[in-house]
């Protein structure tokens, strides 16, 4: 497969932007490649300047649901964009989409619109903090919640313990009011509780997309928000990733969860930048000009986002049997591929839900950080690579979720298949 093109544009975007992307993952650090660069996207695929076609599976890291380029939506964009393409003013698209959202999530009361998931949590910990009066925050050890300063902490020992930056330039005074629990482990987060009563707020992916798919056992998120409403803890489901996509509204209705405040963004801009916070009417009106509690932005609410945002929705309410589709192709590839593991000796193992999954190289079931974390990254490594040459684009990274639209019809599952049988195979008689 040639890149020539891609590796001269990369080569000239070292020069001007740091390592040459404006998000680190794209660098394709971790699996020790250099990036392509995309042309165009129709459908289930991407088409680089060197003429090259990829089956994708990254789709936006999981902003695009319809597909690259859905005729639709691009009409419904075309007619936005000739009204204008900012206001700094209210307009009618944002009552619409609010409503569609406190539609779907019984959850939400009231909501506010930004322009990404990181703005998203970012101003739910804030608005949690003001409205409790309190400091703390517990997070997830492998929960990613945005680039913000009080969440980019690790743990030490994985029970409970001060954070630690996990960021040059994240002070340690501010870091140490993040405490670190493991997901899937209750017990840690009891521990936490019990040593700190200056908890605000409890964050959490209600599926963890960050170290790739991870599941929760059952009944954890429960007694995850028993043990916040009984401690007076506010808890964040942070839904940017599962929030429309693993059922219309999100993956707190197939858990049967009722958090104080969600956090949206991805799917509900139909491509566009976009995020959302929105919970309990009495917390909400904590936020300026109502409370004391300060969030703004300029392009919160943009009328573009808010107009593919609405499209997209009001298609997925409509096409809710399309939810059954996406989840029966991904079964169907999870049993073949692991049955082509089986084959050819390659230790594998899958975490899927609808429009989402995660091959892992490990020969344990993958249910938390650590077991994710010991996985075998240098054979992810050589299975990008051949799958990149295959055609097929998974995540330069072994920890992300592989995104399924509605474009990944039959035929591109059959192609996925097809292809892991030469890539297993390979891989194994090297082994």
């Amino acid at each position: 497969m040639n890149r020539d093109k891609s590796e001269a544009l990369f080569k000239k975007a070292t020069n001007l932007i740091p390592a040459g992307v404006n998000s680190p993952v794209r660098a394709f650090k971790s699996v020790n490649d250099s990036p392509f660069y995309v042309k165009k996207a129709k459908g289930a695929y991407l088409y680089d300047v060197d003429g090259n076609e990829y089956l994708d599976y990254v789709s936006s890291w999981g902003a695009i649901i319809l597909g690259h380029a859905d005729r639709g939506l691009v009409s419904a964009i075309k007619k936005a964009v000739e009204d204008g393409t900012s206001y700094g003013a209210c307009h009618p698209a944002e009552i619409e989409i609010a409503q569609l959202i406190v539609d779907a999530f019984p959850s939400i009361e009231l909501l506010r619109l930004t322009s990404s998931g990181t703005e998203a949590t970012m101003s739910a910990i804030r608005l949690a903090r003001g409205f409790t009066g309190k400091r703390g925050i517990i997070k997830f050890r492998g929960c990613y919640h945005g680039h913000v300063d009080s969440l980019l902490v690790k743990a030490g020992s994985g029970l409970a313990t001060f954070g630690t930056p996990d960021s040059d330039g994240v002070p340690e005074d501010l870091a140490k009011h993040t405490y670190v629990a493991e997901f899937n482990h209750i017990e840690t987060v009891k521990n936490i509780i019990q040593e700190h009563k200056d908890i605000a707020c409890l964050i959490m992916e209600p599926i963890m997309g960050n170290m790739g798919v991870i599941l929760p056992e059952e009944k954890f998120l429960n007694y995850v928000q028993e043990l916040c409403q009984q401690s007076g803890i506010l808890l964040i489901c942070d839904e940017v990733i599962t929030g429309f996509r693993v059922t219309y509204g999100g993956a707190q209705h197939v858990y049967g969860i009722d958090p104080d405040i969600t956090c949206l963004g991805k799917i509900i801009g139909g491509g566009f930048a976009i995020g959302a916070f929105g919970g309990k009417r009495k917390i909400m009106q904590a936020l300026a000009p109502l409370g004391n509690t300060y969030q703004a932005g300029t392009l919160s609410g943009n009328p573009i986002a808010v107009r593919a945002g609405i499209y997209t929705l009001q298609y997925l309410r409509d096409h809710r049997d399309m939810y059954d589709q996406m989840r029966q192709r991904i079964e169907m590839a999870k049993d073949s591929i692991l049955r082509i593991a089986t084959k050819h000796g390659v230790p594998y193992r899958i975490n899927s839900t609808t429009g989402m999954f995660t091959g892992f190289f490990s020969d344990r079931d993958v249910n938390d950080y650590e077991s994710a974390a010991t996985c075998d990254k240098k054979a992810y490594e050589s299975f990008f690579k051949h799958m990149l040459a295959e055609g097929i684009f998974f995540a330069p990274s072994q920890f992300e979720a592989s995104i399924v639209t509605m474009c990944h019809k039959e035929r591109e599952i059959s192609k996925t298949i097809n292809s892991y049988e030469k890539v297993f195979k390979a891989m194994g008689s090297s082994s």
